[in-house]
């Protein structure tokens, strides 16, 4: 015979009370259909539980023994009932999550960190990925959001706008621009250009590309990097000049000034992007968090 939680109760009913009639009325059950039911858990374990005469019940050593692993049992049940319920309301679970360098050098370190206080109990799975590379995640479901450079135009993807950053330059403290209030983007031409990999930073190459024909001219890369760190590095050993966003002004490193270009109005988009169907709680909490923040 199989072990039923109705079994359990009942054997810790009894236990506790040490007479039938009152564990009985204590689950609000027939006092025969009791001795029943514990009859049938004695017969499933094939062990006697209590002692019973005309005066008292008494546990035995087994019986003991079934009362304590029940409690656990019944524990454990109860508290993954609780956290099933809590995974339901999108309080419990984890989140994939992607980012860009211009996401983690912006905005997304504090919507997490603020998310984090707020929901502990969700939990994040973060992941560096181009922004081609973050959409194909999230179309094949290893990534529940993602921070990319927008505009995002995939289907089956919404999007919401996080942070717009306006393009700087960026030089080395040596170099002769650096002590400029501003510079025009046209002044850079012929330097030679630290950028991303173009496959790595398709969508920003473009946009920088086009703000660069715009000023006349198509940027001399001399060195291609995969990450801002390593653009940064090259440009304070004054390789090269670069043109990044003014949310690298948040990344300080040593040997680099950023300086403005006044003739460029355009700015770059950070989205972040999630499948439009079977939002789960968990994600859902998200959002919700973030139409609270902006």
């Amino acid at each position: 015979m199989r072990i039923e939680i109705r079994h359990l109760r009942a054997l810790l009913a009894v236990a506790d009370c040490l007479h039938f009639r009152r564990a009985a009325e204590q689950l609000n059950v027939a006092q025969p259909a009791l001795s029943r039911t514990i009859a049938q858990l004695e017969d499933a374990v094939g062990e006697t539980l209590f002692r019973r005469n005309n005066r008292q019940v008494e546990l035995t050593e087994p019986g003991r023994v079934l009362v304590e692993e029940s409690q656990q049992v019944l524990s454990q049940l109860e508290q993954a009932v609780t956290k099933t319920q809590r995974a339901g309301r999108g309080e419990i679970g984890r989140l994939a999550i992607g980012y860009t360098d211009f996401a983690i050098s912006g905005k997304l370190p504090a919507i997490l960190d603020d998310f984090r206080h707020q929901h502990p109990d969700l939990h994040f799975d973060l992941a560096f990925g181009s922004t081609a590379q973050q959409l194909e995640a999230l179309l094949q479901k290893r990534l529940d959001f993602g921070f990319i450079t927008g505009p995002n135009l995939t289907p089956g993807l919404a999007s919401r706008p996080i942070q717009r950053d306006r393009f700087i330059a960026a030089v080395s403290e040596s170099h002769p621009l650096a002590q400029r209030d501003s510079i025009c983007l046209q002044e850079l031409a012929h330097e030679p250009f630290i950028l991303g990999s173009r496959d790595m930073w398709f969508h920003f190459r473009k946009r920088v590309d086009d703000i660069c024909a715009k000023a006349g001219f198509v940027p001399q890369v001399a060195q291609e990097t995969f990450n801002s760190e390593t653009v940064f590095a090259f440009v304070a050993c004054n390789f090269g000049v670069t043109v990044h966003l003014e949310c690298a002004r948040n990344y300080v490193r040593k040997g680099v000034r950023m300086v403005p270009l006044s003739d460029v109005d355009e700015s770059l988009v950070t989205e972040v992007a999630w499948r439009k169907e079977e939002i789960s709680p968990a994600q859902q909490t998200f959002l919700d968090h973030l139409e609270q923040r902006s």
